[in-house]
């Protein structure tokens, strides 16, 4: 089994994270890692085993608690590993799969783990496996299930990528299913049939036109989007399709939920014949809340609203605050090209070591 220095710089310590090979469902061995670590070197944290997950966190009777959240698991493996380095000084960059998405988050949370001994807030700190496959296999949704207690606090900072910026909350998300009927014909005798396909000409027009929302909730703003993903339909090259189904994505604002969002579907395409496939509420920002208000004035006031749905959701459902904070720049994970800035992995330790130390 690797063996993890949790007090080591975050920087080499990412790498050694990238150097386990972790593609989601196989979290066994990266997961036995940081489990011993954890025990060997954070003797003051409590250290529970939850199938491929790994949980920690104090009990110092603080009156506030945080918990930090990050996932052990990547996508699979695309020539990009082990990791690399290029340049060197503030120019260094980490190349390799899981150094943006995210173990440079874990490296970062891990190190505090082990040396922050004494934090002004009680801590809580997760490591969950398959957050990268379907949502029913996800870590934290097993563990919201089976140790509820163990996601409580009174802030959630999830270390995802978000180029070393605090991301508040996040977008909603909705898929559903347009389905059209015609019948069958000949395509030699069209007129004889109802083409399913041509009917989708109206839903799709209406998308065309479509101009989504941009909401402001605590200064930051948040821009809806609608857009068709697939369209599909037809049997044969000379037959008349008697069916076709058109599959749109709904990326809401947190100000909405998911009851208000299928309303809103049904309000765009009256008319036609909905279903919702998936759907997942987003997250309000919550920065109004002492330890969110903390943690930004600790990362210099910068701040912005995250375009897309993450764990955050997770927590805000409980009933908390939750940001994204992590380093890396998210349009590079899932990519052969995946690399993050050393500079930025310390950074974001920085900011969090002030924002917790006593």
């Amino acid at each position: 089994m690797p063996s993890l220095d949790l007090r080591a710089d975050p920087v080499d310590l990412t790498e050694a994270l990238v150097n386990i090979a972790s593609v989601s469902g196989t979290e066994a061995e990266i997961a036995d890692a940081v489990e011993v670590a954890l025990r060997a070197q954070a003797p003051h944290l409590q250290v529970v085993r939850h199938g491929d997950a790994v949980l920690a966190r104090t009990s110092l009777g603080r009156p506030s608690r945080v918990v930090l959240a990050g996932h052990l698991d990547t996508v699979p493996v695309n020539d990009n590993l082990p990791l690399t380095r290029t340049g060197s000084g503030v120019e260094q960059l980490l190349h390799g799969l899981g150094t943006v998405d995210m173990k440079g988050g874990d490296a970062v949370l891990l190190h505090l783990a082990a040396t922050l001994t004494e934090p002004r807030h009680d801590l809580t700190f997760v490591f969950y496996d398959c957050e990268e496959v379907e949502a029913d296999r996800n870590g934290l949704g097993r563990i919201e299930r089976e140790l509820p207690q163990w996601l409580r606090g009174d802030l959630a900072v999830v270390g995802e990528p978000s180029n070393g910026v605090i991301e508040a909350g996040c977008q909603g998300t909705m898929r559903v299913e347009l389905r059209t009927e015609g019948s069958r014909a000949h395509t030699a005798r069209a007129w004889m049939g109802v083409n399913a396909i041509h009917t989708l000409a109206e839903p799709l027009r209406r998308l065309a036109d479509y101009r989504p929302r941009e909401v402001e909730i605590d200064g930051l703003t948040y821009r809806e989007g609608l857009q068709a993903v697939r369209v599909s339909g037809g049997v044969s090259g000379n037959v008349v399709p008697d069916s076709a189904v058109l599959v749109v994505n709904h990326r809401f604002a947190p100000d909405r939920g998911v009851e208000q969002a299928r309303a809103h579907l049904a309000e765009v395409f009256d008319g036609f014949e909905l279903t919702v496939v998936d759907s997942s509420a987003g997250a309000l920002p919550g920065l109004s809340a002492p330890a969110a208000a903390e943690l930004v004035a600790a990362a210099g006031g910068r701040v912005a609203p995250k375009l897309g749905w993450t764990d955050v959701a997770r927590f805000a459902a409980l009933g908390m605050p939750a940001v994204n904070f992590g380093p890396g720049d998210p349009t590079l994970a899932h990519t052969r090209q995946e690399h993050v800035a050393a500079c930025e992995i310390s950074s974001v330790f920085e900011v969090l070591r002030s924002f917790l130390s006593a």
